[in-house]
């Protein structure tokens, strides 16, 4: 019997490589989120004198939206593949983010729910700015997927909070 275990407990533990495409296929996807940003940086230089406050703030709105995707793509490549598929060497690298020597599954759930607050609160934003020419069951759907990211990470961590102190219990 433990002939046929032992391969199948290997290529089970293997089978976390197949993640890896999924993680470079997102390194492809903030590619596109670079190119995005560009674009909407070059319509703002190339229009700043002829545009309103309003339309540089939602510009501007749009860019910081960008770069908080961003940083949450990098959460999940960085922090997925070091939690899910095999640690990265970095130790001693200058670069190495801080985050990233405590980094685990509750951990990372934790930063990707406050990263999607972040995201949500930068589009609330962008259509209480733009409120005039949006409909109020718009306006109030976004504050109502707003505030459910808000219970859900309170929640997120709040259990997160009792699984460690329930692991830290264990432990003595």
């Amino acid at each position: 019997m433990n002939q046929i275990i032992k391969p199948m407990e290997f290529f089970i533990f293997w089978s976390r490589w197949l993640q890896a495409p999924l993680y470079l296929g997102l390194i492809i996807a903030q590619g596109v989120y670079v190119y995005q940003f560009m674009h909407e940086l070059a319509l703002l230089v190339t229009k700043a004198g002829s545009l309103s406050e309003n339309e540089v703030m939602l510009i501007v709105l749009g860019l910081i939206d960008v770069v908080m995707i961003a940083n949450l793509l990098i959460m999940v490549i960085i922090g997925g593949y070091e939690t899910f598929v095999s640690r990265l060497d970095l130790e001693g690298h200058p670069d190495q983010p801080e985050w990233l020597s405590h980094v685990n599954a509750g951990v990372l759930k934790v930063k990707l729910a406050v990263a999607l607050i972040s995201i949500s609160s930068i589009h609330l934003l962008r259509t209480f700015i733009n409120a005039g020419h949006t409909e109020d069951r718009v306006i109030i759907a976004q504050i109502a997927i707003h505030v459910s990211f808000l219970f859900s990470a309170i929640a997120i961590a709040y259990t997160d909070k009792i699984m460690m102190q329930t692991l830290s219990v264990g432990k003595h």
